[in-house]
């Protein structure tokens, strides 16, 4: 009896080492399959270095970032320092003189820029007609779509301390996307005459053609585009507007018979037929009394038989210059007011520069006031007689 219960306790221990060691072994399993587990997931770690790749990435994205950001306060400094605008791929200098022009400056700028705008889309629409049509072998791939190129033209308006809000509306329009690279505003301290707002405008015009018109709406800025093709058409150095269809066919003041044979020999599409002939058509005076009808009238009779301009208005200032042409002529100059334009076309006959008309619409302002009064009407005369004494 004694030696059963010695049997049973000893197979009692021995199935509790055995449990014991058993537990034992599957710990030191369990251990063994989270090392092997480990080591299964341990190619995952060439992954987990994604991050620093990431970083690389967002460390060059942040560099360009900053780059973009450099060039983009560089291009705002030169903004601040021309008044607005870039120098880049600038053609055309559109200046404008304001005095108390409020209610107008913000239409005539939109209107300048959509006739811009057609003027560039026609130009491209007619390249890409004459790819099509010209025989040639298959187009290669098209690249990426470069940034859009800057304006080929601005816009700088000289203000003489307008006493409304004219200057605080061009700023305003600088702050639009759209007019932040065109309109460029360069004031001046006082009413300093509309002459010498030319010669100040001039200074930072950087196209290599101006023109200069009223900011009252009296010229339609639709007609820039054929100044534009007039001077393009004969290589002119002045384009001038005429009111007056009488005599407006294109006049040079250069009697050479190349320059003559050049106009004769350019070939006209029906389109630019069509074009000339409404504004013919719509060239005139509207909205003058017969009062200002006639002031005009004796002005540039007078200015004729006294100077013999060659041109069919010589009071009119919707024009444009080729910039060396302008300077040149500039520098001579001694007029200012009303009487700048007669003496410019006056002193560019003189010179032997070629001379062409564009027949325009003169309308009437609608808002404000005008600034022809007697004492412009007086200076005129006197400055008649002078460039009659003096040219």
């Amino acid at each position: 009896m004694c030696g059963l219960s010695l049997f049973n306790f000893w197979r009692e221990k021995k199935e509790i080492e055995n449990r014991a060691a058993a537990a034992k072994s599957r710990e030191r399993g369990r251990k063994k399959s989270i090392t092997l587990l480990f080591f299964l997931q341990a190619p995952k770690k060439t992954t987990r270095r994604m991050p620093t790749t990431r970083t690389t990435t967002t460390r060059t994205t942040t560099t360009r970032t900053t780059t973009t950001t450099t060039s983009t306060r560089k291009r705002e400094r030169e903004r601040k320092q021309n008044g607005g605008g870039i120098a880049d791929g600038v053609k055309y200098s559109i200046i404008v003189p304001t005095y108390n022009e409020q209610l107008n400056i913000a239409m005539l700028i939109s209107l300048i820029v959509e006739a811009m705008e057609e003027k560039e889309e026609t130009a491209s629409k007619r390249k890409r007609s004459q790819k099509i049509s010209s025989p040639s072998s298959p187009p290669p791939p098209s690249p990426p779509s470069p940034p859009s190129p800057p304006p080929f033209y601005e816009v700088i308006v000289v203000d003489d301390n307008s006493q409304d809000q004219t200057q605080q509306t061009i700023r305003k329009l600088q702050k639009i996307e759209k007019y932040r690279d065109i309109v460029r505003l360069k004031p001046r301290k006082g009413k300093l005459g509309l002459g010498s707002a030319y010669i100040h405008g001039l200074q930072f015009a950087r196209g290599e053609f101006v023109i200069i018109m009223d900011a009252d709406l009296s010229h339609n800025p639709k007609a820039i585009p054929e100044f534009i093709r007039k001077q393009e058409e004969g290589d002119y150095d002045v384009v001038t507007g005429t009111r007056y269809l009488a005599s407006s066919s294109s006049s040079s003041s250069s009697s050479s018979s190349s320059s003559s044979s050049r106009i004769t020999n350019s070939s006209r599409s029906t389109k630019d037929q069509k074009i000339k002939t409404e504004a013919e058509e719509e060239c005139g005076v509207y909205g003058w009394d017969t009062r200002r009808k006639l002031t005009s009238r004796v002005a540039n009779y007078l200015a004729h038989v006294m100077l013999d301009p060659g041109v069919s208005d010589l009071t009119g200032s919707f024009r444009l210059y080729r910039k060396t042409t302008f300077q040149a002529l500039v520098n001579s100059m001694q007029s200012v007011g009303y009487v700048f334009q007669m003496e410019i076309i006056v002193r560019a006959k003189k010179g032997g520069f070629k001379v062409a008309e564009v027949p325009i619409s003169f309308v009437d302002r609608v808002y404000g006031s005008s600034k022809l009064g007697a004492t412009e009407i007086i200076g005129y005369l006197k400055g008649l007689v002078s460039l009659f004494m003096r040219v």
